[in-house]
């Protein structure tokens, strides 16, 4: 009979004695082997087998080593037994038939052959935790938001080992979560959010939403029980795979310790491409084990691909172009970073230039070309261009109820979502990133002549201007929302990031603040309430050099002000202004819009500028008009966490 020779690690298979690792009897040809069967020692397939000259030793290259599967008790070949008298280099299949496990007693047919693999595993100086912490730092993640527990110790333990990654403990999860939804709206990069199982995982699910909504990219790292408490009256357990599902493009639990590394690419790879929340839960007792990397999977993550329009619907958008009298472009957050673009496009086809909310300030407002925000936030003026349209050229545009585009005129649609393309019944929809695709409509367009639409455009600012100017009034107790703004915009620096919470405080941003070339991160989609806060200590910690503030209201700072102390801990120098008109605001507004009498709005605040102070910061309060320009020029250059309590007008309008 035949020897066949394992190519990976040397193991021969006799057919004379068969394999009683695989339970493989004498005499089985190795041409009979079942298709699924494998190499006893290393788990290499048949394909990996040569036959060999009969006088090849049989069995393993080396010395191999057994477990008891009823005991764990290891016999390794190479050193033996002195228990049972078995000499180092007794091969297991050399016992005698009645040799009994040392521990035990269990029979020889109990053991089962450790592979090479899982030697390396067991002798790994490494654990779960640190492979995938490095894992994710190998890829270019350099921070973590969240809180220790019992059940992410050991991956909070790696992550204290590893340092090519920052750990931001936050006093909340959920300001943990929209921290790192605010991180990647910022930068385009993905920051963790890292909790224990339960209760930590439950509380991550708003600011995870958030990101949800708004399409930025997540890592949710997640404790889990020990795997054999899993079920009903676990304490601090929930069904996590089932609970994150509704909002994650990706979501699982890594049982097996060799899946972490390929766990840990499919994550980033499903965040990244999808553009949202991957989760992974790690039970307690995994995190623990030893793992060699070397034995583990990993795969090529490819970022966010270009995509390109076809050159026929190219050529179709740009007689659709031509042909327009009056086209309009409106640019939305998938152009934000295509600015030059856009208004090389607009300077060539003679459009004005409206902008999404979230797309405010992609190129400084006071451009000549850019009308302002379309929208609820926005103005009449800009409303107005987009009715007297014939043709609308949306770029990276969400569609939301709050922007109101008329897709009953013509489009022209850009995005890289080809589902959200087709908005209107008369759509040219172009299947691409803004960055790659408008360049080629701009080379594709006629010329035209910007003198007369130019002109319209500056009257059209012109008038908006005046009203904004005439409604800041520089006298009125409390402060008034339109002052506020108007102060902002001439003394925030032109290049800070601004962070904006939800509610009246964002009303009066998207519609009177003029942008210049700062960033701002909000709450698209969910529109929840306590992300500008979060919003601004991601800020900080992505941008360290430039001036952060955070502009929101008395009841969205309450929702995550516990956390003001960590802008103190992590010396995270930010401006924290309030709107304080002790009202939700934009409640009180919705229930005069549909004819409700106020109530349940009113807030009972804290002195905001003393908890400032209490928590180590500087607080500053605000309670006539012409404090208010010193108190923030006072603040930015305290270079400390500064709140400014606002006393503010509640009304919309006097």
């Amino acid at each position: 009979m035949a020897k066949w020779k394992c190519s990976v690690c040397g193991y021969v298979y006799d057919e004379e004695r068969g394999e009683p690792a695989t339970g493989t009897p004498p005499g089985t040809p190795f041409s009979t082997l079942p298709d699924d069967w494998r190499c006893p020692v290393c788990g290499a397939g048949k394909d990996a087998f040569s036959r060999v000259p009969e006088e090849t030793p049989s069995g393993p290259a080396g010395p191999v080593t057994w477990k008891c599967s009823v005991c764990g008790y290891v016999y390794d070949e190479e050193r033996g037994e002195p228990a049972t008298g078995t000499p180092p280099g007794t091969p297991f299949s050399s016992l005698p038939a009645d040799w009994r496990c040392p521990v035990c007693g269990a029979e020889k047919s109990a053991f089962f052959l450790v592979r090479e693999e899982d030697r390396a595993h067991e002798a790994a100086p490494t654990t779960v935790s640190e492979i995938l912490v490095a894992e994710l730092a190998a890829r270019g993640i350099t921070l973590v938001f969240g809180l220790p527990g019992t059940s992410s110790l050991g991956l909070v333990d790696a992550v204290r080992k590893n340092q090519a990654l920052r750990y931001i403990v936050v006093r909340h999860e959920e300001n943990a979560a929209m921290a790192a939804s605010a991180y990647n709206k910022l930068t385009g990069k993905i920051a963790v959010c890292l909790t224990i199982a339960g209760p930590g995982a439950t509380n991550l699910t708003t600011g995870l939403y958030d990101a949800k909504e708004d399409g930025a990219s997540v890592i949710s790292i997640n404790g889990q029980v020990e795997t054999q408490y899993t079920g009903p009256y676990g304490i601090q357990e929930i069904d996590q795979d089932a609970f994150f599902r509704p909002v994650t493009v990706y979501n699982n639990t890594i049982y097996d310790r060799k899946m972490t590394r390929l766990l840990v690419n499919r994550a980033l790879k499903y965040a990244i491409l999808h553009r949202g929340v991957a989760q992974i839960s790690v039970p307690n007792d995994i995190q623990k084990q030893s793992l060699d990397a070397r034995f583990c999977k990993r795969e090529t993550l490819l970022e966010s691909p270009h995509i390109v329009p076809d050159e026929a619907e190219i050529r179709k958008a740009a007689a659709a172009i031509d042909a327009a009298v009056r086209p309009v472009i409106i640019a939305g957050w998938g152009a934000y970073g295509d600015g030059e673009a856009v208004i090389g496009l607009a300077r060539r086809i003679s459009a004005p230039v409206l902008t999404t909310y979230r797309a405010k300030g992609f190129v400084p407002e006071d451009h000549e070309w850019v009308v302002g925000v379309l929208g609820h936030s926005g103005s009449p003026q800009a409303r107005k261009i987009a009715t007297d349209a014939d043709l609308l050229i949306t770029l990276g545009v969400g569609f939301s109820k709050f922007t109101n585009v008329p897709v009953d005129k013509p489009l022209v649609q850009v995005d890289t979502n080809p589902v959200k393309l087709g908005r209107g019944p008369d759509t040219i929809p172009l299947w691409g990133n803004c960055a790659l695709t408008i360049p080629k409509l701009t080379a594709r367009v006629r010329e035209r002549n910007p003198e007369h639409m130019l002109k319209e455009i500056a009257g059209l600012k012109r008038e908006w201007l005046d009203q904004l100017d005439r409604e800041a009034d520089a006298d009125a107790v409390p402060l008034r929302p339109p002052f506020i703004m108007k102060v902002l915009s001439e003394t925030i620096p032109a290049d800070a990031v601004i962070t904006v919470d939800v509610g009246e405080n964002q009303w009066w941003f998207g519609r009177n603040f003029r942008m210049k070339r700062q960033r701002f991160a909000m709450s698209g989609y969910l529109a929840t309430m306590g992300f500008g806060f979060p919003a601004a200590i991601a800020a900080k910690l992505a941008y360290p050099e430039k001036q952060v503030i955070c502009i929101t209201g008395d009841g969205g700072f309450s929702q995550a002000m516990s956390d003001f102390v960590t802008t103190v801990k992590y010396n995270l120098p930010m401006v924290v202004i309030v709107l304080n008109n002790h009202q939700l605001g934009m409640i009180q507004v919705e229930q005069l819009m549909e004819h409700y009498p106020n109530y349940g709005t009113e807030l009972l605040n804290p002195d905001f500028a003393a908890y400032a102070q209490a928590c180590g910061g500087s607080g500053i309060r605000v309670g006539k008009p012409g404090e208010l320009r010193p108190a923030v020029e006072r603040a930015m250059g305290l270079n400390m966490p500064v709140i400014i309590d606002v006393d503010t007008d509640p009304r919309r309008f006097p």
